[in-house]
């Protein structure tokens, strides 16, 4: 089995993500297209009250999976390695199971409590399976991670994408077309959009057993690592450390999918003054707003930090084992890197994103043109939230390799009370982009504090130049994005000619700037080397 470095193995899995992310976005808009605003606010429904159980039960196993794999790995534990994955499978196994029954039983009462609908009970009954299926796929990812080989977890994200693709688009398509087959068989369900919002979500079920199948496949012919320290720890208390380890990460997500619970309670009940949409009534506009704001804004919002994310993932195994070592020198270049990195992909991104935010949304979204327009100002205030939460996930992944499992739950229930605090006070002035600024005041302060809390523990004295230059090239960049837009539509460009222009001069300034200031330099034994990061 091939092990990568940290910057090779998070290449691999951006990469991934990217792939993922493509086929998402050929799944969410034209989804978004058929089922419109308040369609998608059943589905957004469903997912809100998915992703809580998932986040709880799911999001931290990877990570705890991959430090004690890490552990046991750089000791030449073998044996106990795969005690660790067979523990967790049985383990977990339970877990998801338990979840996915909650989600089951309660559909329908979680969706009258958290909607104030019962339309959007089958939806969410829909979804209930992915919670075991997420759990044991978790284990699996978070094995091979442990030992250093992505290409798993990127290969099974891909398999997740495209299966999502093909059965969600097609079931709700299907569905839309023929509605009144289905309405007879769910005689409580009045709006057939409730149907076909089910028949989107079961794709993305069908997607994440698509991705189990795969990691089932794969276990008949991966080899196992012999020989070495025969050492085993006991079972339980494998399951214990994995319990302490994860448990903390899930409630951290929890906390993070609760800014989602947030915005749906609050959008829905605080929307006071709305301009009323054609075929939209006033009963349904709150869930109208609701429904593009999660479907559209959110959407682009959680594009850039879903593959910044994979940063994360790649840089514990090795925080982990400069920690355990004690090798101060490789915790303090991985570190720099793994925030540099971050920094160098999302800084320009979210300057681009404002500037052309009514451009995009148009474009991605032409078939729900008073969708994407509420959406124009909240996606712009969420773009300093989407730099934050960018280099968030790499801060909290090398917090947990260090042992702070706790830290990033306290953080996280601290950003949970300044958003809804928020929601609360800007919605009811401001609309929807009071939900969007209140976002983005939330994630920065969850990064200044995770930020803090690491570099006070580790003592690791990062070089802050870097950084400079990239904000700097990050205003570079979004001045001549703004201008050359500017220009762009006074000469009536199509959406795709201002796209296009725009990001290739923005990108231009943006590198040229780095180079310039220091962030970037050439050197003569390679191409490209990125200061003081260490590749």
């Amino acid at each position: 089995m091939k092990k990568q470095n940290f910057l090779k193995g998070s290449v691999i899995l951006m990469l991934s993500v990217v792939v993922a992310k493509v086929l998402g976005a050929l799944f969410k808009i034209p989804l978004t297209n058929i089922l419109g605003g308040v369609g998608m606010g059943y589905f957004s429904t469903a997912y809100s009250i998915f992703m809580p159980v998932y986040a709880l039960s799911v999001t931290g196993l990877s990570s705890a999976v991959a430090r004690m794999t890490a552990q046991s790995e750089a000791l030449g534990m073998h044996a106990n390695t795969q005690r660790v994955r067979r523990v967790a499978l049985a383990l977990f196994s339970g877990v998801g199971l338990a979840g996915s029954l909650i989600i089951l039983i309660f559909a329908k009462p979680l969706s009258i409590y958290s909607a104030k609908s019962s339309q959007a009970w089958l939806a969410v009954a829909m979804i209930a399976p992915s919670v075991l299926f997420g759990c044991v796929t978790a284990v699996e990812r978070g094995y091979y991670e442990g030992r250093k080989n992505m290409y798993p977890t990127a290969i099974s994200q891909a398999v997740e994408g495209v299966v999502k693709v093909l059965a969600g688009l097609s079931l709700c398509a299907y569905v839309q077309r023929n509605g009144e087959k289905f309405v007879k068989y769910f005689p409580d369900i009045e709006d057939v959009r409730a149907i076909s919002a089910s028949a989107g979500i079961l794709g993305v079920t069908l997607s994440s057993l698509g991705a189990l199948i795969f990691f089932a496949i794969m276990g008949i012919f991966s080899d196992r690592e012999t020989g070495g320290d025969k050492t085993l720890v006991s079972r339980r208390k494998i399951a214990r450390e994995l319990v302490a380890n994860a448990l903390p990460t899930g409630i951290s997500s929890l906390v993070t999918n609760l800014t989602a619970l947030i915005d749906m309670w609050t959008v829905i009940a605080c929307i006071r003054n709305f301009e009323p949409v054609h075929g939209i009534s006033s009963e349904e506009m709150p869930q109208f707003i609701y429904g593009s704001f999660a479907g559209i804004a959110l959407t682009v919002f959680n594009l850039v930090p879903s593959v910044t994310n994979m940063l994360g993932k790649g840089i514990l195994p090795c925080i982990t084992e400069a920690w355990e070592s004690g090798d101060r020198e490789s915790l303090k270049k991985n570190t720099e890197q793994a925030l540099f990195t971050c920094a160098v992909i999302c800084v320009p991104t979210a300057f681009g994103i404002g500037v052309l935010s009514r451009e995009i949304l148009l474009f991605l979204f032409s078939r729900q043109t008073d969708e994407a327009e509420i959406c124009v100002n909240a996606l712009r205030l969420l773009m300093p939230g989407m730099v934050s939460l960018c280099i968030s996930f790499p801060m909290f992944s090398m917090l947990q390799a260090v042992g702070k499992f706790r830290t990033p739950v306290v953080i996280m229930l601290t950003g949970a009370v300044v958003k809804l605090a928020g929601n609360l006070i800007l919605i009811p002035l401001m609309g929807v982009d009071g939900a969007g600024l209140s976002t983005s005041v939330c994630y920065v302060v969850i990064l200044a504090i995770s930020v803090f809390e690491y570099f006070r523990y580790t003592g690791v004295k990062a070089d802050s130049s870097k950084f400079f230059a990239v904000i700097y090239s990050g205003l570079m960049c979004g001045a001549s994005a703004f201008l050359t837009a500017d220009i762009c539509r006074a000469n009536n460009f199509s959406l795709i000619k201002i796209i296009m222009i725009t990001a290739l001069v923005g990108g231009m300034f943006y590198i040229i700037s780095l180079v310039l200031s220091g962030g970037v330099k050439f050197g003569s034994d390679r191409n490209i080397l990125i200061k003081n990061t260490g590749t």
